[in-house]
Order: structure tokens, then sequence, then C-alpha cells
């Protein structure tokens, strides 16, 4: 266990807040181990419908640790370290799976971002299906300014949210961007004034957990699968997961509501 990273889980909402507010919760090796757990553990448990990533105090994360990257660098430069390219390489993407966990995972994740989303941090926030963010925010990808070339997944998702030429300026400017411009460019879903984004953002999260989770599943698998797949690709996909959840307990208690008009009650399965 470690406080670098707290877990509450209410109303089906796991929330995960990256707890290190002293350092902008830049991400530590206890931090990042307990966040791949938690969410792998969130991925399989069917009592979570839907995860939350935030961070504690007035920043959501603001990357990697770079005094440690900067003490690692000057220990390189005197031949002090023994760690192999290969096995850094092996190390930095063994941790990036939490990225692709929270991207793929057969449940509704949301970024709720309070302040500062830079590097790996913004990578990480932009990997969820779903980012609510504050007005006042400061979003970047912050690794031109470190002389370093990007991770945790922010080169595949960013041109998916604003475009390929927008998400080149962003990467190789690192300009910041407010919640507000963020939004303008359709790399957060809602902006709201820090007051209101922790109730705001709640009531999102239970919305989303109050909904058919299994058909939610199937159908970030058929939205992902549209990134790279053929139209019949997807059409495949789309009638198989179709049918499955046809199948399900939360089908069949929506369409007994529908024919006695009422709202359905959705149970998750």
């Amino acid at each position: 266990m470690t406080d670098h990273l707290l877990e509450d889980f209410s109303e089906g909402i796991l929330t995960l807040t990256m707890n290190r507010p002293e350092a902008r919760n830049a991400m530590s090796g206890e931090m990042m181990g307990a966040l791949d757990s938690a969410v792998r553990r969130a991925s399989l448990d069917p009592e979570v419908r839907c995860v939350v990533l935030t961070g504690a105090g007035n920043a959501f994360c603001a990357g990697g640790d770079v005094k440690g990257q900067a003490q690692a660098a000057a220990e390189r430069s005197k031949g002090t370290s023994s760690v192999s390219i290969e096995a850094r390489v092996h190390g930095l993407r063994s941790g990036m799976e939490t990225s692709r966990l929270l991207h793929e995972m057969p449940k509704p994740t949301i970024a709720v971002i309070p302040g500062a989303a830079a590097g790996a941090g913004l990578s990480l926030a932009l990997a969820c299906d779903i980012r609510l963010c504050a007005a006042e925010a400061k979003l970047t990808t912050a690794f031109a300014k470190v002389g370093a070339s990007g991770d945790y997944g922010g080169s595949y998702f960013l041109p998916r949210l604003v475009g390929a030429s927008k998400a080149r300026e962003l990467y190789f400017t690192s300009d910041v961007l407010s919640g507000t411009e963020a939004h303008a460019l359709g790399m957060v879903n809602h902006v709201w004034p820090i007051a209101e984004l922790a109730e705001r953002a709640h009531a999102f999260a239970v919305k989303l957990a109050n909904l058919p989770t299994a058909a939610i599943g199937y159908m970030k698998k058929n939205l992902n699968a549209a990134d790279e797949a053929s139209l019949s690709q997807v059409f495949d996909l789309e009638a198989e997961h179709m049918v499955r959840t046809m199948l399900t307990e939360d089908h069949a208690n929506a369409a007994k509501a529908f024919v006695e008009k009422r709202q359905p009650v959705f149970k998750g399965r």
C-alpha cells in the first residue's frame, strides 16, 4: 500500500486520486505501480461501473518527476548508472500499460482535471473516455520543454481529439492551454468553474455508473476499433456485440420497461 494513490469506492464509482499535492501529483514509482494495479482490478471487478481518475489539491498530474530525471541524467553523464537503455525502455513500456487499460477497459473512465495536467499526466487524462475540467486548469504536453519526445500514449490520443496538425503544434511548442481553451479544441468534454467541478463531476460519474455497463463495454470496443478497422470489420463487431448485449439482463429489463412505459434500472449485467 502507498499513500501516493488514494482509492474510494461508492455508488459503483471507483475514484483514484493521485496524491502527491506537494509535487503537483508528479508521478512516482509508488504511485504508478499502485495506479496500474488499481486499474487492472477495476477492469475485472463487476461491482465497479465507472472509474474516475483525478489529483489531490490543485493539480491533476504534472507528469514525470523532472527532479528525479535530472538526477538520473547526471548519473549517466558520470558513468555511474548501470541501467541499460533496453531495461529503461522495458520499464517505461510496462508502466504505459496503464493508459491502455484506461482506454480499453470495458467500463467508462473519466479524468477530472482540477488544475495542472502536463506531460504524461496529460496523456493519462487523454487516455480516459471523458475529460471534465476546471476552467482555470492548465494543460500542456510539456515534453519539448525538457527535451523529451513524449510517452503514455499522448501522441496516439491527442491527434484523434484535435486533429493531426494541431496535435503536432501542441507537441512541438508545449503551449499551455486553459481548461476553456482545451474545451474549444475538443480536448475536454466539459469545463466548469473550479468551485463547481467536484459536484458536477460526481453527478456525471453517477450518471455513467447507472448505465448498462456491459453494453458500454461493447460500445467502447466498437468505437476503439473504428479508429483503425475497415467499415466491414466494424460492421462485423457491431453485429456480434449487438447480439451479445441483447442477451444481457440489462437489455431484457430495459425492453420490459419500454413496454411498460417506465424508466429502466440497469444492474450492469
